[in-house]
């Protein structure tokens, strides 16, 4: 069964709501690992990790006067304390900590659920792209370079090599998820002027996390501008994969085709239209995460220790890249799952040229046969060009040819135009894809 895209599995990671919850986690992780360390009571540690929450209109209201989110957040859950009668356990709420120290971090927690969802959904498409490549192991097309015929292929091919590439994105994704899994709670410039390193180290670890090895006042944004960069080459293969379709799906190509429901519209004004739309959407879309990836790299030069020009964009990049990826993934699962595959249009294609396209085969055949490899290009191509101009069958011409069919037999001649020759390593190259 393909994953359906839900806004909120994905969106509901990045709503306000959600956020002050990862913070209240990374302060009740703390309280708790400082209450360990004989920092804090335990009694208001625990307090604090059990009893405290928030009202987020509250937290709001507070921002609108003092314009800090932080302060508005730890008043408002001091508020919640102070409420239940523990004024005297938010006396050690955000004990020794800094606004980044709870921003990063959480940050950190959101980045890492976002990631178990675009993770799953990059292995969702690459189960669907190796069914399809098997599916089509076999089926011969046309191989077209500057969208010109070149050499025949095989639809399971041009699947298979998607497949690659996607394996190759997971494990960009991963590498890439896992340096974001970093938390740091250093203070105000990094040197554990209030906490201890070993105090970050287990406090990061109450949350899955890592420590950062060494931070400013913020985790520096290398690791972020890699994450968001990581998002879009993915992206950019989904293009890739879409602007094949939207090729294939053309009326002059017409070899695959977008699924088309039976009550779809393709046009307003041409009943007979069938638009590759969900591929022109992916495209489109594509472009934001490669746009935001340029954000990303403008925020890792941040000033001295830290300023926060990195922080109103990071409030937009991160909740739109990470839903676009996880909403691409499941767009362009479903399309490559329903895609609609025309294998007698793709060798009616492939021959629609009289065997031009095996003019390389005949080119080695001939030098391979005696004749100086630069006379068998110029006959060859002159021969092609030929058959090119006047709309003959290339493969009848050359086999009147007096000067090939001095060195082919017609049986060799009949070998050179052999297509299953040139597809004889197609298992050999899944085999080394799939590893079977």
């Amino acid at each position: 069964m393909i994953e359906r895209y839900t806004l909120p599995a994905m969106g509901a990671i990045w709503s306000e709501e959600s956020k002050y919850r990862c913070w209240l986690q990374v302060e009740s992780a703390a309280s708790l690992v400082l209450a360990e360390c004989g920092v804090i009571p335990a009694d208001a540690a625990q307090a604090i990790a059990t009893r405290s929450t928030f009202d987020l209109a509250r937290i709001q209201a507070i921002e609108a006067e003092v314009r800090h989110d932080v302060i508005a957040f730890t008043t408002a859950v001091a508020e919640s304390l102070k409420s239940q009668g523990l004024a005297d356990a938010s006396r050690w709420l955000h004990y020794g900590l800094t606004s980044n120290d709870i921003v990063d971090t959480a940050l950190a927690l959101q980045v890492k659920s976002a990631s178990d969802l675009i993770r799953s959904s990059i292995e969702n498409f690459l189960a669907v792209l190796r069914r399809r490549a098997l599916e089509f192991q076999h089926t011969p097309t046309i191989g077209r370079t500057h969208g010109i015929h070149a050499e025949p292929t095989t639809f399971g091919l041009k699947l298979l090599n998607w497949y690659a590439e996607m394996q190759r994105n997971l494990a960009r994704f991963h590498s890439a998820a896992e340096e974001m899994r970093v938390g740091k709670l250093s203070g105000a410039v990094g040197t554990f002027g209030h906490l201890k390193p070993e105090h970050e180290e287990r406090i990061c670890a109450r949350l899955g996390l890592k420590p950062a090895p060494v931070a400013t006042q913020v985790i520096q944004r290398d690791r972020h501008a890699t994450y968001i960069s990581t998002l879009a080459v993915l992206g950019s293969t989904l293009d890739k994969i879409a602007v094949e379709v939207r090729h294939l799906q053309r009326t002059e190509v017409r070899e695959a085709q977008e699924y088309f429901s039976e009550k779809q519209k393709g046009s307003s004004a041409m009943p007979h239209k069938k638009n590759p739309i969900l591929s022109e959407q992916i495209s489109g879309l594509a472009r934001i995460l490669r746009s935001n990836a340029q954000a990303a790299l403008e925020n890792v030069a941040l000033w001295h220790e830290r300023d926060i020009s990195h922080s109103s964009v990071e409030r937009v990049i991160f909740p739109d890249s990470t839903i676009l990826t996880h909403y691409l993934l499941t767009r362009i699962t479903d399309l490559i799952d329903r895609l609609l595959v025309y294998p007698a249009r793709m060798l009616r294609n492939l021959e629609s040229t009289g065997g031009l396209i095996f003019s390389g085969q005949l080119l080695l055949d001939l030098a391979e046969a005696g004749m100086l490899r630069e006379d068998a290009y110029r006959l060859v191509q002159s021969q092609a060009m030929r058959a090119w101009k006047e709309d003959l069958i290339f493969r009848e011409e050359v086999a009147r040819d007096p000067e090939i069919s001095a060195l082919l037999t017609p049986q060799q001649l009949e070998r050179t135009f052999d297509m299953q020759r040139q597809l004889g390593h197609v298992d050999a190259i899944f085999a080394r894809v799939l590893g079977e």
